[in-house]
This record gives structure tokens, sequence and C-alpha cells, in this order.
């Protein structure tokens, strides 16, 4: 097994958001600024990085007819931490998106690399997977973040980034949930079309 391969197979080649079309609703929901898709990102790459460790510790022990539930309380064990670690650090963040922070007990991301990848192999790799994917998701969010706060807001990270004039009339259908799909389904026909091509 080529450990740096399973680390980086998240990036590009298997993007959970770009290529395999998983955990799309968080992604719809916090990348309308690019502070709530790393927030997102970084949760969820914790979550699925631990969940991972504990379920390659654990495969073994546990009976194959109850391994889905046994597998969602370990990711609800952590996403109760993030909560909770958020609520008291990010106050601000966990305010406006905290809901959302919840429901990645459900996120077919980790949900799935739990079922495919940490249940069938060993710590090491299922440590390597987690990052890797967790990294991809949050690399998608931030540059779905980006057009959408840059084009919706004029604003990166709450710095402006164009003209006044285009600041005080952006094109605000960027934040809303019609400009989350279109540009999630621009950026997902490019990477198909790039990918054809090699």
């Amino acid at each position: 097994m080529n450990l740096w391969k399973e680390f980086t197979k998240g990036f590009i080649k298997e993007n959970p958001v770009f290529i395999m079309a998983l955990g799309l609703c968080p992604t719809l929901a916090v990348t309308s600024s690019v502070e709530n898709a790393i927030g997102m990102g970084l949760a969820a790459t914790f979550v699925l990085t631990c969940s991972n460790i504990i379920i390659s510790l654990v495969k073994d022990l546990i009976p194959s007819k109850i391994r889905i539930p046994c597998f969602i309380v370990v990711i609800a064990s952590f996403v109760t931490i993030v909560d909770l670690v958020m609520n008291a650090y990010t106050p601000e963040i966990h305010k406006e998106s905290g809901f959302i922070y919840s429901l990645i007990v459900v996120n077919c991301i980790i949900l799935g690399r739990a079922e495919a990848f940490a249940s069938k192999n060993k710590v090491l790799p299922s440590i390597l997977d987690g990052l890797g994917m967790g990294l991809g998701f949050t690399l998608a969010l931030v540059v779905i973040g980006s057009i959408r706060e840059v084009l919706g807001a004029g604003q990166w990270l709450g710095m402006n980034v164009m003209p006044m004039a285009y600041i005080k009339s952006p094109m605000l259908v960027a934040i809303l949930a019609p400009g989350a799909f279109i540009i999630m389904g621009l950026l997902m026909g490019l990477i198909k079309l790039v990918n054809k091509g090699k």
C-alpha cells in the first residue's frame, strides 16, 4: 500500500465534493463565506481523522450487523467535541452556522470513509485517508467559498477585493442557494473536462 497515494487521493483524484459528489449539503450551506468554509473543513477533517482511527482500532470487535450504528456513535462523539470546542473558542462562527456542524454526524463523506476504508484497513493508512479526504473537502469548500464571497460581496475573508462600485451592488445571487449550485456545477464540470483531457 502506497501511503502517499492514500494521503493525496482526496485532493483531486477522489475529491469528495468535485469527483465523488459527497457532502454536498454542508458544501452548499457553509460556502457563502470563506471563514465558514474553513471552519467546516477543519471540523470535518478532525472528525474524519479521529473517527477513522477509532474505527480501524475496534473494527474486529464490532459485529457486522451493528457496525453502522457503532460507527455513528463514534462519529457523533467527535462531533460533540467539535461543537463544544467551537462554541467555547469561536462563538461567532458557531452562532452563525453551528447547526450545520451537528450535521457532520450524518455527513456521507465521514460515514462513507468509515465503512469503505477504516473498517477494512490498519490505523496508519486510515489516518492518512482521513487527513487526505478532510483536506480535499476543505480545499473544495475554500475554492467554492472564495468564488461565492468575491462575486457575492466583493470581499475575501472580510477584506474588500473588488472596487467600491462593485461592492455597492455585487452579484448577490452568488451568495444565495442558486449561486452555490451554479458555481459548484461549473467547477465540477471544469474538473471533469480537465480529467477527460488527460
